[in-house]
């Protein structure tokens, strides 16, 4: 096991660009680890314990799941997958004293990222316009729950409420005649809206270096997630009237998944027809698909899609994974092994791109995350700092910029 050191050079695309970062849980904090990675000086700025039992201070998530036996109790398993390359302060914003030192850091920073409720930030006088008023050219970035002008505006969103609403529980069922509607079981709402923020953020960078121009940028999980989950799934309700059903029919298909072989499962996905002709007659069955009108083309395999994909089934389970890889491989027949969750940190690939990166924290211990998986040839996005204890670098930071320390 190869241990990796912190790079001493930001090399990223957004080297010179600093975040005061008012995010937390998953979407903001995984959005600014993806712009810290790229180089963003990203400010995290935390609260200290409070009264509401939450075992601690700062960001909730930095005491999501255990740690090992001596481990730092705020370095959590899911804070220290969302936060590196960040600088965090604990700054109590209920105390005047306090909430003017983040107010004097403002000046300093290009972009002011939150993922409070807006209502919380204007009592502050952290809103938009206050912002703006320190910071002209300021870009303040807003990941919220719902768009501000609409009836949701002021109501929670977590991940699994999103998924509700924007009628992602309803595509499992679709697929499996279970009448239960059910959440995927990924945080899907909270990490692909982080992924929108942090590129929304980065256009109005690049807005920004053309004009000098600042602006409001509000990213909403239930837009963006109801956007994002139609791209297929609107499917025959694009047209008006609609001409058949929701969801796209090569997924809502309870025949795609991995397939089984005789050791094993494999992923194939045939697409040309010369792909699936080959891999009819790699089976032996290549007559009787040529002659079967239910797969005759791209239409015709599409509508008859769960039968065919039940074929595919049949197929794989008559020969070994190390067989079809044999015969399809030279077809050039998308094929994949499938990697359980245990298996990825020993994948080929992964380990031949150093994926897997094995860190020693300074003040826990051994910890292994994945490396950005972006890759910039001029500018490359690099790790150079843990994820940080809480309040770790407060002091540094304000006599960085000169606000002082009490």
């Amino acid at each position: 096991m190869t241990k990796h050191q912190l790079a001493t050079e930001n090399t990223g695309p957004l080297k010179d660009v600093r975040i005061l970062d008012m995010t937390g849980v998953v979407l903001g904090a995984y959005a600014t680890q993806l712009l810290g990675d790229q180089g963003a000086d990203v400010l995290k700025v935390e609260s200290p314990a409070d009264t509401r039992g939450r075992g601690g201070g700062g960001d909730i998530v930095r005491y999501n799941g255990e740690v090992p036996e001596g481990w730092p109790r705020d370095l959590g398993p899911l804070f220290l997958s969302a936060n590196r390359n960040k600088r965090s302060l604990c700054m109590d914003l209920s105390r005047p004293d306090e909430l003017a030192k983040v107010k004097a850091l403002i000046p300093h920073c290009d972009v002011f990222a939150a993922s409070v409720r807006y209502g919380g930030l204007k009592r502050l006088g952290l809103g938009y316009e206050d912002v703006k008023a320190i910071k002209p050219d300021i870009i303040y970035a807003l990941a919220t729950g719902y768009g501000q002008e609409g009836p949701y505006a002021n109501d929670p969103a977590y991940d699994d409420l999103i998924q509700g609403q924007a009628g992602m529980a309803d595509i499992l069922n679709r697929v499996d005649d279970n009448p239960k509607l059910r959440y995927l079981p990924t945080l899907v709402a909270d990490k692909t809206t982080g992924w929108m923020f942090a590129q929304a953020i980065t256009a109005a960078l690049f807005h920004h270096a053309r004009t000098g121009e600042g602006q409001y940028v509000e990213v909403p999980m239930f837009e963006c997630m109801t956007a994002y989950h139609l791209v297929e799934n609107h499917f025959h309700h694009v047209f008006e009237p609609p001409i058949g059903q929701w969801g796209y029919s090569r997924v809502v298909n309870p025949t795609r998944m991995p397939f089984e072989a005789m050791d094993g499962y494999i992923g194939l996905l045939p697409y040309t027809e010369a792909q699936w002709q080959g891999f009819f007659d790699a089976a032996g069955w290549g007559d009787n698909f040529a002659k079967d009108p239910r797969f005759r083309d791209h239409g015709s395999r599409n509508r008859n899609i769960r039968e065919l994909y039940g074929l595919i089934g049949e197929a794989v389970k008559t020969k070994t994974v190390a067989e079809w890889f044999a015969l399809l491989k030279p077809l050039s027949i998308p094929i994949v092994k499938i990697n359980r969750m245990e298996d990825l940190e020993s994948d080929p690939h992964l380990q031949a791109v150093e994926f897997f990166q094995h860190y020693d924290h300074p003040q826990a211990g051994h910890y292994v995350t994945t490396k950005p998986p972006i890759r910039f040839s001029a500018t490359p996005a690099t790790i150079r700092r843990h994820a940080p204890r809480l309040g770790e670098h407060t002091e540094e930071v304000l006599a960085e910029f000169g606000v002082g320390v009490e």
